[in-house]
């Protein structure tokens, strides 16, 4: 049987609301009341009821994100370290998987608002016009994560999208490539839009044509497909150079390149965008465009509290809140790695322990 806060306090001789201000921290108890408390809990494995509590402290400390799809491996790295920086402020993460689909995003803020959470973070990969009405219609307090959403007027934490972009192209640039291709994300989505917008800018910038993109699903397949119909032009209209626009397609890519009987990098150099982790262990390693990950998530957590504080605030005082409806962006590097340059590795001597 589980025990209550009755015989917590009954077994420390107290009484039940001085048991409720030790557990609460919402009123000065001397130190050895307090002590007996704490060890009357301990002794009887007493757990407070997190429902009572939010109720009376009008707090959850825990936190909801809404999430295309965390099998994504960008993504499922994008939410560990939104968890890591909850955790370290002291709050929970409840996580949402909503498949970019309008009627599950539905359910899920319902879902969230009934679980009284203290906010929302939402990353999206669809300029949805239903999905956004319904993240517009919401109370909860929220903020926007690796990309803004078109129409929700929301605070926004993500990189530059642009300069990524750049970045990729003056890279490949700058080892000679005159013929440049892009594989694009889907069309219309912003931060697709914006990373061909940066090869684009590079390549006019440097007089040489910006005509070689394809646009596919953010999918391994979609690279891979793309890759394809790229290399179906003849060998002096072919790139020799190719950005994808997440690392999912620059894999795909890869894929199709040696599936050609060409080879990375001396045939056409391949960078990516994102640098997931699994951007280190392609066969060649995969050069990409890294995104400040951990960066970005613990500004967003920032951010979002920033909003909870405000929007209490207005709460108390009758008056509506207005947010500051900002885009925070973080500058993007680039990791260099084999698929775009020529790279020694080191041969490993395993039985002598000598690296050659």
């Amino acid at each position: 049987m589980k025990a209550s806060i009755k015989d917590v306090a009954r077994l420390a001789e107290v009484s039940i609301t001085t048991v409720s201000h030790v557990l609460n921290k919402t009123r000065s108890v001397h130190p050895q009341t307090q002590a007996r408390v704490t060890d009357a809990v301990r002794t009887l494995g007493y757990v407070p009821s997190a429902v009572a509590r939010s109720l009376k402290m009008d707090a959850t400390h825990t936190i909801g994100m809404l999430v295309p799809n965390n099998s994504n491996p960008y993504f499922a790295e994008l939410v560990r370290a939104v968890e890591d920086a909850c955790f370290a402020a002291g709050y929970a993460l409840l996580l949402c998987n909503t498949d970019d689909n309008a009627d599950r995003q539905r359910v899920y803020l319902n879902v969230l608002a009934q679980k009284r959470v203290d906010g929302v973070i939402v990353a999206s990969t669809t300029d949805d016009e239903r999905m956004s009405e319904h993240l517009a219609q919401t109370a909860l307090p929220m903020v926007l994560i690796d990309r803004d959403i078109a129409g929700l007027d929301r605070p926004c934490v993500q990189t530059d999208h642009e300069q990524g972009g750049v970045l990729a192209a003056s890279h490949l640039l700058g080892l000679g490539h005159q013929r440049i291709a892009c594989i694009g994300g889907p069309e219309q989505l912003h931060s697709s839009e914006q990373r061909v917008a940066g090869w684009r800018k590079a390549l006019t910038q440097a007089k040489l044509p910006a005509d070689l993109v394809v646009h596919a699903d953010f999918s391994v397949n979609g690279g891979f497909l793309a890759m394809h119909e790229l290399l179906k032009k003849s060998p002096a209209a072919r790139p020799t150079a190719v950005f994808a626009c997440n690392d999912l397609m620059a894999m795909g890519a890869l894929r199709a390149v040696h599936e050609c009987g060409l080879r990375v990098p001396q045939d056409i150099a391949v960078v990516g965008y994102d640098d997931i982790e699994l951007a280190s262990y392609t066969q060649p390693a995969l050069t990409s465009v890294a995104q400040p990950i951990r960066a970005m998530a613990e500004q967003t957590l920032v951010r979002l509290l920033g909003v909870m504080r405000t929007d209490k605030a207005a709460s108390q005082s009758q008056e509506k809140s207005v947010a500051p409806a900002l885009i925070q962006t973080l500058a993007p590097t680039l990791v260099t790695r084999g698929s775009s340059t020529l790279v020694h590795t080191p041969t490993l001597h395993i039985l002598s322990g000598e690296v050659a």
